[in-house]
């Protein structure tokens, strides 16, 4: 009967058979359950964390930034016509942020560099303030402070005790539990300890050019605007330099890196459910392979090949629905254990969090992959003839193949295009996706050179070693799938350990030899040569290095005739960071260490004509600066101009003084400053002893500067740079289980041909460790094959990442790549010999009897 003369069952009928048919414990669509609820599950996971952490960023915007509103300035306080503009906006509260060093008064002369926070009585506007002993408090009084904990510990002080701070001495009056705005302060480079502004007035630390952040917060009416208010001070004042934050962009440094990291880890998680996608396409063919006779029955009796197909179909969407389920349960579930592993890091509320939006985007996305993976086995069902059903397997007919391309292609094209449109930067996705895709594809020719390889390698003498090899290329194995997608995941494995493993090394290696030990900054000129006594007593062999050191923000830049203001852009370009708020600004006479002139020429070193500027060759390609232009920088409130004599290229690596700014020396005439330094000490010298004797006699010497302390710096970056591998690798084990779930569906696929193979070798008169080995080898082969390959592409992609990306060098870490790689294909050996061992206890005779 032909398919056009034959009637239909529609979907009501198709439904009642595959009722029917269905068993409710998903004997043969296990795979495909596994699959979905793994990659389902990443992604609801990540996308619901990365929505709490949103939805935490958006309710605790307020006590975050402090206020409704904030302006920044630096190196000055606001003038009389600003503050009055802030007071007729809202209620006010002033603040101020700088670093200082705290000393125990009569102790054994231990010093802390620390961030200085001042704060008056009106703070916090939004928040509570705790400490340690469960108080709640506001601005402490003029002669008391609260201490971070960092402190305490560091100079063994407790509340009760003194502290010394410039030329005060407070009383402390607790150790700090939760600060309210400490998420908004940004990247702390030492221990807190806060006092009211009446007692920074007696630490004689604000001096003209001083390195002090003023803070002015805003409580607004109920009916008012943040962005309105924010654009109304910026038109009142264009050339103040004032830097301005609402709410709901507390913290904008945070909103992007959550952003990009949620964006990144869903990319991760989505590329691992289409690895499963891989083993939900060979779960459905030996689902459909084992019901073959059914399908036979089917046509037989006159049904269609549409008919056979929606039956399945809706079998499969059954299994994909409650599968979906189970994944976004879990996902939910995972939440909280990922927010505890990123603690710290990121603010996220302990507990269950729901983000409908994302729990249906990784519904959606589970189903496609489902259809999309599942639509080639069905397709092949539906168009092979009721006769070649009976005779034989699930042979594949070579009409219709295009269907079944032209199929995959729009589902596929549908997953991408999701995530593309979803995603916050949508061309990274879009570069992140073509890349995997790349890899895959590179993973699946790798696949079938290696069984082709495989087939023309010498034959072992040994029969057993014989039969390894050739299980490898035979017809029907699922060599090219498993590299596919096995090799995807231990090649992330790979990839990521050497990423973190060459990061850390330069870290701990090269960091070192380059970087400075300590950053001394708002050093009086006329103290420089007390400073280098100071030092020079301590460590002889100390190399400093001093520069003269300002903070302003590019106001305008440009043509003369049609100048840019900065405040008019609606968009910032990422790589141009220096538009946003205030930057170091200093002068110099000679190219400053690290530093080569690519355009333009330097000035002579008694150059005393216009006002000129060398700036950035980066900064200066990314906003279209050319020779020739202005830039205007707003100094103090003071718009000043100079145009540009110079682009450079900045050696950051070189860990120093490097400024995206140098003027001309009389380009800045008449602003105040003080010098910023660094002390690399010599061999030898970089013991305690000398640090507290450096530390303690620039107290004594000049209480007004403060100093960074390189070491403790690198052990933050280090312990935040683990929490983010962390989340990455677990975003990664993702692709690992789901490439396991594919080698247990090509393990369960194969079983019936294992189990003849097993019973013609015993009859041959084969034992039980014959048997075994042939396993192992066969595996070993395999696992050999897929260290290759995920050693080749892993490695080659963390260089590329390392050395082009971040431009440090590559050193990785061999023993932590293997050993990871080793312990990946350990699991992987475990679970294919854990799911052959079965066959092997297949007995002959019971076997024969049912052929």
């Amino acid at each position: 009967m032909s398919e056009r003369g034959a009637s239909s069952l529609g979907w009501r009928g198709a439904w009642r058979l595959a009722r029917r048919g269905l068993d409710w414990k998903f004997r043969g669509l296990r795979l495909l359950v596994v699959c979905l609820v793994l990659g389902t599950a990443a992604l609801a996971a990540i996308g619901t964390l990365t929505h709490a952490v949103g939805d935490e960023l958006g309710q605790r915007g307020q006590a975050m930034l402090g206020g409704d509103v904030e302006v920044e300035l630096a190196t000055r306080q606001a003038f009389a016509a600003e503050l009055a503009a802030f007071r007729r906006a809202g209620t006010l509260s002033t603040g101020a942020r700088l670093r200082a060093m705290a000393v125990v008064p009569g102790g054994d002369g231990r010093a802390v560099p620390v961030e200085l926070k001042a704060v008056d009585g009106a703070w916090p506007l939004y928040g509570t303030f705790t400490l340690a002993d469960g108080r709640r408090a506001g601005a402490p009084p003029a002669d008391t402070a609260w201490i971070a904990s960092g402190v305490a510990e560091r100079l063994g002080v407790a509340p009760g005790g003194r502290l010394h701070i410039g030329n005060a001495t407070f009383r402390i009056g607790g150790v700090i539990a939760d600060e309210p705005d400490r998420l908004g302060e940004g990247f702390a480079l030492g221990p807190t300890v806060i006092i009211g502004t009446a007692g920074l007035e007696t630490t004689g630390l604000v001096q003209p050019g001083a390195m002090v952040r003023w803070k002015y917060r805003l409580r607004l009416p109920q009916a008012a605007q943040p962005q309105a208010v924010a654009d109304g001070l910026k038109r009142a004042f264009p050339e103040a330099g004032l830097e301005l934050r609402t709410r709901d962009k507390a913290s904008p440094g945070l909103d992007r890196f959550v952003s990009r990291m949620g964006q990144f880890l869903g990319l991760v998680a989505l590329a691992a459910l289409l690895i499963a996608g891989i083993g939900i396409g060979n779960g459905v063919s030996s689902y459909l392979e084992a019901r073959r006779g059914s399908i036979a029955t089917l046509k037989i009796l006159g049904a269609t090949g549409g008919d056979v197909a929606r039956v399945f179909l809706l079998q499969l969407a059954v299994a994909a629905v409650l599968a979906i389920a189970i994944g976004l349960m879990l996902g939910v579930a995972a939440t909280p254990l990922v927010a505890m592993a990123l603690d710290g890091l990121l603010p996220v509320k302990q507990g269950l969090a729901l983000a409908p939006a994302a729990l249906a985007i990784a519904a959606l996305q589970g189903l496609l992959i489902a259809l999309t993976f599942a639509a080639p086995p069905l397709l092949r069902a539906r168009s092979v003839p009721a006769m070649a059903l009976m005779r034989a397997g699930l042979v594949v007919p070579r009409e219709g193949w295009r269907l079944r391309v032209l199929v995959m292609a729009a589902g596929l094209a549908a997953i991408a295009g999701i995530a593309i449109a979803t995603a916050q930067q949508p061309l990274l996705a879009a570069e992140f996706l073509g890349a995997a895709g790349a890899v895959m594809l590179l993973l699946a020719g790798l696949g079938r050179a290696l069984v082709w390889v495989a087939a023309r390698l010498p034959r072992p003498r040994s029969p057993i070693a014989r039969m390894a090899l050739g299980n490898l290329h035979r017809p029907g194995a699922q060599t090219g799938a498993l590299v596919t997608a096995l090799g995807f995941g231990l090649s992330a494995f790979v990839l990521l350990a050497g990423i973190e493993t060459s990061l850390d090394a330069n870290i701990a290696a090269r960091v070192p030899d380059r970087a400075p030990d300590y950053f001394v900054l708002d050093v009086p000129p006329a103290a420089l040569p007390a400073f280098e006594r100071v030092v020079h007593g301590a460590a002889p062999q100390a190399r400093i290095r001093s520069v003269p050191a300002m903070r302003g923000a590019i106001v305008a830049f440009g043509p003369s005739t049609h100048m840019i203001r900065v405040a008019d852009l609606v968009k910032i370009p990422d790589d141009a960071w220096a538009l946003r708020g205030d930057r170091g600004l200093t002068f110099s006479a000679a190219v400053p260490e690290g530093n080569v002139v690519t355009a333009g020429r330097w000035w002579r070193a008694d150059y005393a004509g216009e006002p000129l500027v060398s700036v950035d060759e980066q900064l200066a390609k990314a906003i279209g600066l050319k020779l020739g232009d202005r830039l205007n920088v707003s100094l103090l409130g003071v718009e000043r101009s100079a145009s540009v004599a110079s682009f450079r290229r900045i050696d950051w690596d070189s860990y120093g003084f490097n400024y995206v700014l140098v003027f001309s020396p009389q380009a800045l005439d008449g602003a105040p400053y003080n010098l910023a330094a660094t002390i690399e000490l010599g061999k030898g010298e970089k013991t305690e002893g000398v640090a507290r004797q450096i530390l303690s006699g620039l107290v004594r010497a000049m209480p007004s500067s403060s100093v960074i302390e390189v070491g403790p710096v690198l052990s933050q970056a280090r312990a935040i740079l683990g929490q983010m591998a962390i989340a990455i690798f677990a975003a990664a084990s993702v692709a690992i289980l789901a490439g396991l779930a594919v080698l247990a569906g090509a393990i369960a696929a194969a079983r019936e041909r294992r189990q003849y193979d097993a019973v013609v070798l015993r009859v041959l008169g084969a034992g039980t460790g014959q048997l075994l080995a042939l396993v192992l080898l066969e595996q070993l082969w395999l696992a050999g094959l897929l260290a290759g390959v995920a050693l080749a592409l892993g490695t080659a992609g963390a260089w590329a990442v390392v050395t082009q990306l971040f431009e440090f060098a590559w050193l990785p870490g061999w023993g932590t790549i293997l050993a990871v790689l080793g312990g990946g294909l350990a699991v992987v050996l475990a679970m294919a010999l854990g799911g052959s061992l079965g066959v092997l206890r297949t007995r002959p005779a019971q076997a024969l009897r049912e052929l």
